[in-house]
């Protein structure tokens, strides 16, 4: 991808321009991988949208995850277009008439973005969801204050969660996925997007953790194992636990929930970090209000994320995409 229409003056973007850019922004995390986005470009502005046929109703029944997802693909976009020499001037929300209209997107030339955003647009690629035990992350005390302030850029509050209450968040996390093990119409959701080989949806089985590394990973989603031999040996996770909060639950907070999770992913990958994102704790209100007592400020918990340092280098796979144009329409002529 290169920034060739910003060297030489354009206004806007073209159509090429805009899907070389979200080649790589469609790589960012979502729930199970659904990816549930579409955007719209119409010659001038971008326009991101939540796609009601790849919701995931038992598991996301108001919504909230779906929003955040679309949140982390709108930053991983602004992200790509800036690296590449474009600024973007987002409209949030901008018809409530349409709830599922989430932001509008304009562009101006942006010939020097800062280098913090040059690495995050070069890390995209690499990061992934490490279901697997990790070390506790090297440089932690060093990284936490650019970490803390890429979320509170986007009106979100991240905690570093201490050693403390680790076990207790286990138990919430334990008690999320007891009340959900016999629910039949969810866990055959879970089972929908998890474990397919051939599909550019849903979370593969190189993706998942085996029966033995996920039994070291007290705070987790019990998603399906996969076969295979352990590919970790760590004894027992060590990784962070953070969390990200928003001071209201509405959807103009979920998006910038989403926005902070995929600047924060990306820091933390820039640093040679692992992370995972956790959603299953805050889907019900009883470990959701663990969480809420577990921090010093009355704000809304909306996510959880893992990050530690993998033992030895092992990258996955990634995990698979939808082809552009099934999440891009090209409307200008």
């Amino acid at each position: 991808m290169t920034a060739e229409n910003a060297r030489a003056g354009s206004a806007v973007p073209d159509a090429s321009a805009v899907a070389a850019a979200l080649q790589i922004a469609r790589r960012a995390p979502s729930l199970h991988n659904s990816q549930p986005w579409r955007l719209i470009f119409d010659g001038k502005r971008l326009h991101l949208h939540s796609d009601p046929d790849r919701s995931l109703p038992m598991a996301d029944p108001d919504g909230r995850q779906q929003v955040i997802s679309c949140g982390a693909m709108l930053h991983h976009t602004r992200t790509a277009f800036a690296a590449n020499g474009w600024h973007t001037d987002v409209v949030r929300l901008p018809d409530p008439a349409r709830p599922r209209y989430l932001a509008a997107l304009a562009f101006r030339p942006w010939p020097d973005p800062p280098e913090r955003i040059r690495t995050q647009a070069k890390v995209i690629g690499r990061r992934y969801s490490d279901r697997l035990p990790m070390d506790e992350p090297e440089g932690w005390d060093a990284l936490l204050p650019g970490v803390t302030e890429v979320a509170r850029t986007c009106e979100v509050t991240l905690d570093d969660l201490p050693g403390s209450v680790r076990e207790r968040l286990a138990a919430a996390s334990d008690q999320a996925e007891a009340l959900r093990r016999y629910d039949k119409p969810y866990q055959s959701e879970l089972r929908w997007w998890t474990g397919h080989f051939d599909l550019p949806e849903g979370i593969p089985p190189t993706a998942l953790a085996t029966a033995a590394e996920a039994g070291r990973v007290p705070v987790r989603r019990d998603f399906p194992t996969a076969p295979g031999p352990t590919r970790r040996a760590t004894p027992e996770d060590r990784a962070r636990l953070l969390t990200l909060s928003s001071a209201e639950d509405s959807p103009a907070h979920w998006l910038r929930t989403g926005e902070a999770l995929s600047a924060v992913l990306l820091e933390c990958t820039g640093a040679g970090l692992s992370t995972c994102p956790l959603t299953h704790i805050t889907e019900l209100p009883a470990a959701r209000r663990v969480i809420a007592g577990l921090l010093p400020h009355h704000l809304r918990p909306q996510v959880v994320v893992r990050v530690g340092s993998a033992p030895e280098p092992d990258p996955m796979p990634p995990t698979p995409r939808l082809p552009i144009e099934d999440i891009l329409t090209v409307t200008t002529t």
